[in-house]
């Protein structure tokens, strides 16, 4: 805590102190006065002061042990409330032990009930007059920002009780909407809920709000957009809290936690749960190992990785700058050295079978790949080199070395294939699901689709037509694809990991589709620049839609909500090592011949 705020709550926590104290000095004397029949010798007697001296004195040491003076509490709020009269009561029964001990002409017996409940009412009405007090004059700030806040729920409520008592805030809270019928009633500190969502235009109206917060962390994406059409019906400007983890003090919200809406708020947030527990078993304490630990979801995949505390995290890439920028993110530091940093091509099977014999892992994800699928149409030697050859040597370099957990990241594209990309992806899937079937350790793969954000996305490729002035340009306009956030994607792979059945393909639920030319209006809309969008045409290999199953696929239980598994039909190592392909013709041909065979393969095994 800085200085200043150290030093002002200390002021703060000796003037509550001596408000106190002065409270029961008073209690006592009005109480004596009471009992006495207003007799004028009270006020004079040293007795009278010694104990209304003495009460606060004992509620000062009280309050200091058990509270309020040494915790924060939101001034007038039920944490305070309780600690007071917590406070108060034992200061109560010490007086009236002292009552019991001594004379009654020193202090009658029947006063520290009265006096204890006297102090009580008067501490409280006066926290509950100055959170008043507070409230209006900050509600009465007339250059503020008005706001609505949707959400009255624990965040709501702090994130109105912070704006409020923050001279540097911008925004002022006026109502509450809460589609919870039961908070109707509902007013915190002062601000009262005025109705539900859809209520969102009216309350605007009526309190002449500027903006609307979504105070709701877990609101996901359809929330959002229902949200922001409500929001521009009403003529405000939105802002959302975040995700709990992005809070810059996540048990507090404040008005600097706030951001505008962008884009993987529209389409991407999922409520994503997970078992921690399966996800701690599976790595902490082992060698865990990622391919590919450089790119956008290797990277966050060793974020995430390291959270869980493995003996070691090794990653690997064969990009030497993004292996830089990847330690520079889990340790603040880039140096670049350590073990655990392998500059390594997954073309070439004799350094990677060296390197994992060394290190021994106990987990490897395998997240590296070439993924652009206009480039690998043209050059499809390299995705055969790359994402079959390369894939098939990082496994078989595993299984040399007894790896526990194998997961092979796969894509959406890998159903039902219709480029060079999907087919490559299917045939490292299958060759996964050899080693499976031959191998000790649990192999699976993980499937899903586009991930916002990813480098070579559509999301930052739109992002710099906006930029450069338009047009933005889209293939087709009925071109839609499934979409989920980086970290929500790394978060089911880790799950999936844990919980993978041997051979099987992973598939993550991805939501509804959403068109592109969707996602590049929302993108036009947030920078509020009039861009022209315009039509190219389907590139080779691409599908107007994506599927996440292959036709005729069995889609199995997992026991999480949001995975699905199919099995997948293997393919022999020997059998794609027995191709040498010199031409990128060939090597496409064969792939497409390969899935053929799988695609007819899983038919024949959903009709057994």
């Amino acid at each position: 805590m800085p200085a200043p705020q150290m030093h002002r709550e200390r002021t703060v926590r000796a003037l509550w102190i001596g408000v106190d104290g002065l409270t029961w000095v008073i209690a006592i004397i009005a109480t004596l006065l009471t009992r006495l029949s207003l007799e004028g010798h009270i006020l004079t007697s040293a007795n009278t002061w010694l104990v209304a001296v003495g009460a606060g004195a004992i509620h000062a040491v009280v309050g200091t042990i058990f509270g309020p003076y040494m915790v924060h509490h939101v001034r007038g709020s039920f944490e305070e409330v309780t600690s007071v009269v917590r406070a108060a009561v034992v200061t109560g029964l010490v007086l009236l032990a002292a009552a019991f001990t001594f004379d009654t002409t020193f202090l009658p017996r029947s006063v520290p009930f009265l006096a204890t409940a006297l102090a009580i009412v008067l501490m409280l009405a006066t926290r509950f007059t100055i959170r008043t007090y507070r409230s209006r004059q900050a509600g009465s700030r007339k250059s503020h920002g008005r706001v609505i806040i949707f959400g009255a729920g624990l965040a709501g409520r702090r994130l109105a009780h912070n704006m409020l008592h923050d001279d540097r805030s911008e925004l002022v809270p006026v109502a509450f909407l809460d589609d919870d019928r039961r908070k109707r009633r509902l007013r915190v500190e002062g601000v009262p809920v005025l109705g539900i969502g859809a209520d969102l235009v009216e309350v605007a109206r009526r309190t002449s709000a500027t903006h609307v917060v979504v105070a709701i962390p877990s609101a996901d994406s359809e929330l959002l957009r229902d949200a922001r059409a409500l929001a521009e019906a009403a003529g405000l400007k939105i802002k959302v809290l975040p995700p709990l983890n992005d809070w810059v003090n996540a048990s507090d919200p404040q008005g600097s936690d706030l951001r505008d809406l962008n884009l993987e708020d529209l389409l991407g947030r999922h409520a994503v749960q997970l078992d921690q527990d399966a996800i701690h078993d599976h790595l902490t304490g082992k060698v865990v190992l990622v391919t590919g630990a450089g790119g956008s979801i290797g990277s966050e995949l060793c974020r995430q990785i390291a959270s869980f505390n493995p003996a070691r995290l090794i990653m690997l890439d064969r990009d030497e700058s993004a292996l830089h920028a990847v330690q520079l993110s889990l340790s603040g530091q880039a140096l670049l050295e350590g073990d655990d940093l392998l500059l390594v091509n997954i073309c070439d099977g004799e350094a990677l079978s060296a390197h994992f014999a060394e290190h021994r892992p106990d987990v490897v994800f395998h997240a590296a790949a070439l993924k652009h699928l206009s480039l690998l149409e043209r050059f499809p030697l390299e995705a055969w080199k790359t994402n079959v050859l390369g894939t098939l040597n990082v496994l078989q370099a595993a299984a040399d070395c007894g790896v526990g957990t194998f997961v092979n990241i796969s894509t959406d594209k890998a159903a039902s294939p219709t480029s060079v990309l999907g087919r490559s992806k299917r045939i490292a899937e299958r060759l996964t699901a050899h080693y499976a079937k031959t191998e000790m350790g649990r192999y699976v793969s993980v499937r899903f689709g586009n991930v916002l954000g990813s480098r070579g996305s559509v999301i930052p490729a739109f992002t710099e037509q906006i930029r450069r002035g338009g047009p933005v340009t889209v293939t087709h306009p009925e071109v839609e694809r499934y979409f989920m956030l980086i970290p929500e994607a790394c978060q089911l792979v880790l799950q999936a990991g844990a919980i993978g059945h041997d051979g099987r393909a992973m598939v993550l639920d991805m939501g509804a589709p959403v068109k592109i030319v969707d996602v590049a209006n929302e993108l036009i809309a947030l920078s509020g620049k009039p861009i022209e969008v315009t039509f190219t045409g389907l590139r080779p290999g691409e599908k107007l839609s994506e599927d996440l199953f292959t036709h005729g696929e069995e889609h199995l239980e997992t026991g999480h909500p949001m995975m699905a598994a199919v099995r997948v039909p293997n393919i022999a190592p020997d059998e794609v090592q027995a191709h040498h392909f010199c031409t990128g013709r060939h090597a496409a041909q064969w792939m497409t011949e390969q899935s053929a065979v799988a695609a007819d393969v899983s038919t024949e095994n959903a009709g057994e």
